[in-house]
């Protein structure tokens, strides 16, 4: 059998591209300034995101904007971020495919639903951890009190489908500096598994920026990504994907090509990784 050779074809196939979006796509104006982003001047700066009171927060520069428009008119563009399903409504850019949400304990279908699988799996895993979780939220509702409300604390939770019933469940943990300290949040990690009994076993921490989260092993990006590679996503069409956390590294090995924009903790640790020119 002789293999051919490539022969260009008008027919275009779109590739997936799964991408995070905070500090990957749009970032907010104080990273804008810290990371020096070319193309942000105020005039040329597009809205991305909007805060609860319906004001501007995250910003894309031009370059993004441009590189978001070729996504959505040369790709079927996948989300896989973070946020929950009330933050993603804040997110003002338009998307039509498979969302994956709340660092993948949440898939919604291309018409906004419940993926009901991926939502039974999700509530038979989450639902043991539940003692575990208040029990970690008590430790921290404490905890703001005698470190003198520096700490923001946030619980995520959402609704999981359990046969007939639907069962309100914690999905992870999440921790904000009110003064955006970093190492404070480094120092907090380090006490987490301290806390309660087989934390390590049920649970892993992930620090970034002023983010820390508290998540169990069941809820993950990568799961949720591998689940749509599996069951739901065309094998025969090509993937990619870009991510700013380490957090994302996981799922973006998952595709057949994948990236980082050039800031942020995945670029910070490459970087720190390579020898100087």
């Amino acid at each position: 059998m002789t293999t051919p050779f490539f022969q260009p074809n008008a027919n275009i196939v779109k590739p997936y591209a799964l991408m995070d979006l905070d500090d990957t796509l749009f970032q907010t104006q104080r990273k804008i300034d810290a990371w020096d982003l070319p193309t942000t001047e105020p005039e040329q700066l597009v809205c991305a995101t909007v805060n609860k009171q319906d004001e501007p927060l995250s910003f894309m520069s031009q370059r993004q904007a441009a590189l978001f428009n070729w996504l959505l008119a040369s790709t079927e563009l996948v989300v896989v971020t973070a946020r929950d399903r009330s933050e993603i409504k804040r997110v003002k850019l338009p998307f039509d495919s498979w969302q994956v949400l709340t660092h993948g304990a949440i898939i919604l279908s291309k018409d906004g639903k419940l993926q009901a699988q991926w939502q039974q799996h999700m509530h038979d895993q989450l639902a043991p951890l539940q003692n575990k979780l208040n029990q970690l939220s008590q430790v921290f509702a404490n905890y703001s009190k005698s470190d003198g409300s520096q700490l923001v604390f946030t619980p995520h939770i959402d609704s999981f489908h359990n046969g007939s019933v639907d069962a309100e469940l914690t999905i992870y943990l999440a921790i904000k500096h009110a003064h955006k300290n970093h190492q404070a949040l480094i120092d907090l990690a380090e006490k987490l598994p301290t806390l309660i009994r087989d934390f390590d076993q049920d649970f892993y921490v992930h620090v970034n920026a002023n983010n820390l989260a508290i998540l169990p092993r069941a809820v993950h990006k990568h799961h949720a990504v591998k689940f749509l590679l599996d069951h739901h996503l065309d094998s025969q069409r090509p993937s990619f994907g870009f991510g700013d956390s380490l957090a994302d590294l996981p799922f973006l090995q998952l595709l057949d090509w994948y990236g980082m924009p050039n800031h942020g903790q995945l670029h910070s640790e490459l970087q720190s990784q390579l020898q100087p020119l």
